[in-house]
């Protein structure tokens, strides 16, 4: 399976969050473009190096109606003290329980039981606009292919 293409639903899903609530599908459609970066474990290097880069324009991308939210299947304890270590505001999604449960819905699971690398942006319809998978969970989607999907999704 591989990541879910453009114009593709966003199947139902329920994430917990950082403070113990859950995120769904019906988060993505407040009338704001959504990206989901799926990334496979809190203080990997490559995952540290990719949520600072994207954290140096996520206040660009919200002006511009664009909302980042980070994705892995670690528990959210993890994924708070990891935010919080990084000094990154981008919230914090866990798909801890089931384990990967919402990555194979989105066909991003890789077959290690993880989060394979991959960007999903999500128009305020509940749509997939774009999205990317990097070959290995060791490549970073540098902050051009970010921006280079969010144009995309948004023309």
């Amino acid at each position: 399976m591989s990541v879910l293409g453009a114009g593709s639903s966003v199947p139902d899903f329920s994430l917990a969050t950082e403070d113990g609530g859950t995120f769904t599908n019906a988060d993505l459609q407040k009338g704001r473009t959504s990206v989901l970066v799926f990334y496979p474990f809190a203080f990997s290097p490559v995952c540290t190096d990719q949520l600072q880069l994207y954290e140096e324009v996520r206040e660009e991308l919200a002006a511009g109606g664009t909302d980042l939210y980070a994705v892995s299947c670690d528990a959210r304890f993890s994924q708070t003290a990891f935010r919080d270590h990084l000094g990154v505001a981008i919230p914090q999604l866990s798909d801890f329980e089931p384990k990967a449960s919402v990555c194979e819905a989105f066909g991003v699971k890789h077959p290690g039981g993880f989060s394979q690398r991959a960007l999903v942006i999500v128009g305020p319809d509940g749509v997939v606009r774009w999205s990317h998978e990097t070959p290995s969970p060791a490549d970073l989607p540098g902050v051009d292919v970010l921006l280079q999907g969010v144009a995309a999704a948004q023309a």
